[in-house]
């Protein structure tokens, strides 16, 4: 019988892809990425059978594999980790394949929080990169930094439909209007993390308003209080 795994491959550095991923991707005889995703592991794709697919035709790509798959290995990678952002494909997988092995990689909020000097355990994750409403969501990051949290923070790019489109720029002007003032609120924007074409903005979130940033970005709303073990005797 065959087997299906969905993998994090990174931000996007072949660094950053995890061994135990490696040797997954190098006994696999299918795989089934986006172009970014593929091109983070394309090392180890000699002598597979690859779709490459967009969030148009991946339904095609994997009702053809799950009826080809026969004793096979098929390996679908995700940018980051598996388990971030990528639930609604990951359950679409579990719905078609049914025994789906999970291994997770390095997210680039990981990474965002690391070079921002941001612990992740005394911060909220939120990610608006979904499908689905966000409004939520919005709340969510409103409640996190009224509560003094700094906020790690993967936003939604949506061009083609603005009122959709929920990136940096739309982030701030959303909180200046829920009444924060958004001159004094710290933020980092990471864009390619781990890449050669790696950005780091630091500013104001007010400073945000207008400016455009890649759909490969990360924000990062520090409100960090540093609190070492020699502050608790």
């Amino acid at each position: 019988m065959g087997k299906v795994f969905a993998v994090g491959v990174g931000p996007g550095s072949p660094k950053y892809v995890t061994e135990i991923v490696k040797e997954i991707v190098l006994g696999a005889d299918i795989v089934i990425g986006y172009k970014y995703t593929l091109k983070t592991i394309e090392t180890l794709l000699q002598n597979k059978e690859i779709y490459e697919i967009t969030m148009k035709d991946q339904e095609e790509a994997y009702q053809k594999v799950s009826k080809i798959l026969g004793n096979k290995t098929c390996v679908v990678p995700f940018t980051g980790d598996v388990n971030f952002s990528e639930s609604e494909v990951v359950d679409r997988l579990i719905e078609i394949f049914g025994d789906v092995q999970i291994v997770p990689g390095i997210s680039s909020t990981q990474v965002a929080a690391s070079k921002a000097r941001v612990p992740t355990d005394k911060s909220k994750v939120i990610t608006m990169h979904i499908s689905t409403s966000i409004e939520e969501k919005k709340l969510e990051l409103q409640k996190a930094l009224i509560d003094g949290f700094s906020v790690i923070l993967v936003p939604r790019p949506w061009p083609k439909e603005p009122s959709k489109h929920f990136m940096q720029s739309e982030i701030a002007i959303y909180l200046r209007e829920h009444g924060f003032d958004t001159s004094n609120m710290k933020v980092h924007v990471f864009e390619f993390l781990t890449t050669e074409k790696e950005t780091h903005f630091i500013g104001k979130v007010r400073d945000l308003e207008g400016k455009e940033f890649s759909d490969l970005s990360v924000m990062v709303f520090d409100q960090t209080k540093l609190e070492s073990y020699i502050n608790f005797k």
